[in-house]
Formats: structure tokens, C-alpha cells, sequence
């Protein structure tokens, strides 16, 4: 059972619903059900096959580096396919090390903000290169997910690891949408934005993927460390400017971006034919589990998008007015997934955009005529607090916070949902690390 609460959270028979729906949804992108779909080894011909693709491995050796929330299962699931004899070697870096692995490493590094496992876990990922010769006779698989860009910090050498962190801080907290944070995290590192793939030419790179950005832009994926960088330093100077943080960032930060934007330090890599990058998975896998899922319970299930972003209140406002005003008549269970971006006030509180997106439906379904539950869960199962997925609310939430004397709209003005859900009860979604990441997925069930 992938949420652990779901006995003391699941108090309905909608509520139970929902939950098992999502569960179906995260159950089907975990890298086990994933991978064995979309990789194969055959021992005897040393051939990899990737979504049809084939690499053969005549006198060359294989080797595993990567990094993001699931490349520790991954790496566990892969070593299961190839088999650990015929991996060389092998890093990656992941919150967690407890997975079962022989030949991979798996390195516990920090997420959200980035620390100092995390470079030093980059550092052996590097020294593998120039340990075991690796030439262009080898294969180099990464596996990468969300969540790479912090959990692979490699700042360069202008730029500490404290003001990576402030930056890091700084733009989670501006409503930057993740393609343009990403920007300046590439060109702030050694290995993001195609450094790392260009590190490792001329021998062959293959990444395997599993996405949690909106469109499943190669490029945004984890800062794109083994894909080409289609932006500059330009981009990333302008999105300290476009979201006021020129001033509040590290002069580290801004005088090393200035000095790229003058043409002072190289660009990152605009091309990497030794590259080679395969999606393995998505949001949108874990829709059409939900959606099937809803349809053998009888119910009428519409997937509305994979791809929602925007200010997080904003677009929970949006949704509900777009049920309240039946754009979705003759369905009752509407899926959704992506990211929104919650633009923090100075003094914010508790909480993560599920826990928030939930907290402010309740307001916002408030006049559905019906009975009706929201829940909005991380696949990851870390909403920004690392011991909460998400959260789920119904049709009676609003009246237990008012019986107990609960300013709701007070905590969502300070962005306090995880206090707010806590003190109203039963609300709080708890799943631990899931060993997956493909954004976030969310569900109205509607009676």
C-alpha cells in the first residue's frame, strides 16, 4: 500500500475512492513497472535495447551514473534487468541510499536545496572517467528524474555551495516557473545544461528518464545534464531581473552570470552526439492508470490535462469555477496532473502546492451542490515537507475547520496549509519516499 494513512484519511467511501485511484496512478510509474517495459538486455549478445533501440556492447563496458528522487529504485531495477556482472561501476545520487544494489552506488544527497553529499557524490560520479579509462568503446547509462537538479549540485568554482543554496532558496520561492530556474541553475554548474554528457565523450551516453516537467522538456528535466542547452546566460540573467532577485541574490551569483552574459565563460553545450536520451516515463502514464482505474470502479473518469502550471491558488480558484459552472457535466471523477508554482510571502508557513492547492479548494468548492472530495498528491510523496505527499479535503472539511474555530483564510493568506490540514484532521496524505517522481497528480470526485 503506497499511502500509509490511508485508513485514518479514507473516512468516506469518496475519499477511499480517490485515494485508491492515485495509488493506482503512482503504482504504475514506479521504475520496476516502468523499466521492465522499456529495457532490455541480452546477456548472450551484450545488447541493450531502449524503446527499440539497440546498442551493442562488442568489447565495450557499461557503466550507471545519474541522480533525482527515483534514480535509486532505478539503479535497483536496472542492476535486476542487466544483471550486476555486467556493470562496471556506478553512482548515483538519491535522498535515500537504502536500495539493494551490488555495482551502483547510491549516494544520499539533499533535495530541495542542495549540500555538500551531493557534490561529493558528483565528484565520484566524475572520477569514474579517469579510474576505469572510460573510452568511446563504453556505454555510460544515466538515469535521471526529478528532482536531479538539487540532488546533483556541482557549482562552479566562482560560486560556493551556500549561495547555490541562497539562489536555489531565492528562486523557489519567486513563482519562476521550473524551466527558467533550471536556466540558472545550468549556468551556474559543471555539470547541468549538457556538461556532464560533454564530461563523459567520447563514449556513448544513454539517459534514461522518467519526467516530472510540464512537456517533458529534455532540456528542464533535472537542469538537462546530458542534453543540449538551448538557453544562455542571458536567459538566466533575466530571470534574476524578471523576478526581482538581482539584488537579494549572492554577487557571486550575479557578477559569475554577468561575466557569461560578456562572454567571459564558455556557454554550456549546444550539441552532444554522444547523447542519446529516451523519456521512459510521465505525468501522463500515470493519468491513464488513474483513468482505468476510475472506469473499473464504475465511474466516469475525464483526464482534463498533464500539464497544469500556474500560480498555485490561482489555477485551484480556476478548476473549481470550471466544475461550479459544469464545463465537466457527465463526468465525476476529473484527473489533472503537472506542477503549479506557489509565489511565497516573506513570513510563510508550513506546507507544499498539494497541501495548498487542497486547503484553498476548500473555499473554492464551497457552493458545489453536492458531495465532493480534492486531493492533491506528490508521486514522489514529498510536498516540499518531506514527510507529506499531499493532502485530501472534502465537502465537509470547511465545516469541521469553522466548528473548530478555524480562520481558514487567514492560514492560506501566510501559505500555512500543512497547520491548517493538521489542525482540521484526516486531511494530511502520507505515502514516505515513493522511489518515483512525475510531478504531481490531482483528482475531483464529484457526487
Amino acid at each position: 500500500m503506497i499511502i500509509k494513512n490511508k485508513d485514518t484519511v479514507a473516512t468516506t467511501k469518496l475519499r477511499k475512492q480517490a485515494l485508491d485511484i492515485i495509488e493506482a496512478g503512482i503504482t504504475r510509474v514506479l521504475p520496476p513497472n516502468i523499466m521492465k517495459s522499456a529495457v532490455r538486455y541480452d546477456t548472450a549478445g551484450r545488447i541493450l535495447t531502449i524503446n527499440g533501440d539497440t546498442y551493442r556492447l562488442s568489447t565495450g563496458r557499461v557503466f550507471v551514473i545519474g541522480g533525482g528522487k527515483a534514480s535509486g529504485l532505478m539503479a535497483e531495477t536496472l542492476e535486476n534487468i542487466i544483471h550486476p556482472e555486467n556493470i562496471s561501476a556506478g553512482v548515483v545520487n538519491c535522498k535515500s541510499g537504502y536500495y539493494k544494489t551490488n555495482k551502483i552506488k547510491i549516494i544520499p544527497a539533499g533535495h530541495p536545496l542542495p549540500d555538500r553529499r551531493g557534490i561529493e557524490g558528483v565528484k565520484k560520479i566524475l572520477a569514474l572517467r579517469e579510474h576505469y579509462s572510460i573510452n568511446e568503446n563504453d556505454l555510460v547509462i544515466c538515469l535521471i528524474s526529478g528532482g536531479g537538479s538539487a540532488l546533483m549540485p556541482y557549482p562552479v568554482d566562482e560560486v560556493s555551495l551556500r549561495d547555490k543554496q541562497i539562489i536555489t532558496e531565492l528562486l523557489l520561492s519567486s513563482g519562476a516557473e521550473i524551466d527558467e530556474i533550471n536556466a540558472v541553475r545550468k549556468h551556474l554548474s559543471q555539470i547541468k545544461g549538457g556538461w556532464l554528457g560533454h564530461f563523459y565523450s567520447p563514449a556513448t551516453v544513454v539517459s534514461l528518464i522518467l519526467s516530472d516537467v510540464i512537456g517533458n522538456n529534455l532540456a528542464a528535466i533535472a537542469s538537462g545534464p546530458t542534453f543540449p542547452d538551448p538557453t544562455t546566460f542571458s536567459d538566466a540573467y533575466n530571470v534574476l531581473k524578471r523576478y526581482d532577485l538581482l539584488a537579494k541574490a549572492p554577487k557571486s551569483v550575479t557578477d559569475f552570470l554577468r561575466k557569461g552574459c560578456q562572454g567571459e565563460v564558455a556557454e554550456t553545450p549546444k550539441t552532444l552526439n554522444n547523447c542519446h536520451n529516451y523519456i521512459i516515463g510521465d505525468n501522463r502514464l500515470a493519468l491513464e492508470a488513474m483513468l482505468q482505474k476510475a472506469n473499473e470502479m464504475g465511474l466516469k473518469p475525464y483526464i482534463v490535462t498533464a500539464e497544469q502550471k500556474g500560480d498555485t491558488t490561482a489555477v485551484a480558484h480556476s478548476r473549481a469555477r470550471e466544475i461550479l459552472n459544469l464545463r465537466y457535466a457527465g463526468y465525476d471523477a476529473i484527473l489533472i496532473g503537472g506542477e503549479t508554482t506557489p509565489k511565497l510571502p516573506v513570513t510563510a508557513g508550513r506546507g507544499g502546492r498539494n497541501q495548498h492547492y487542497a486547503a484553498v479548494s476548500m473555499l473554492a468548492m464551497k457552493q458545489y451542490a453536492g458531495q465532493w472530495v480534492v486531493a492533491s498528491v506528490g508521486t514522489d510523496g514529498s510536498d516540499f515537507l518531506p514527510d507529506v505527499a499531499g493532502a485530501i479535503v472534502d465537502n465537509n472539511s470547511l465545516d469541521i475547520a469553522k466548528a473548530k474555530g478555524i480562520d481558514v483564510q487567514s492560514y492560506l493568506e501566510r501559505y500555512d496549509s500543512n497547520t491548517l490540514l493538521d489542525k482540521i484532521g484526516g486531511s494530511l496524505v502520507i505515502t514516505g519516499d515513493t522511489g518515483t517522481n512525475v510531478g504531481d497528480v490531482i483528482i475531483y470526485l464529484l457526487k
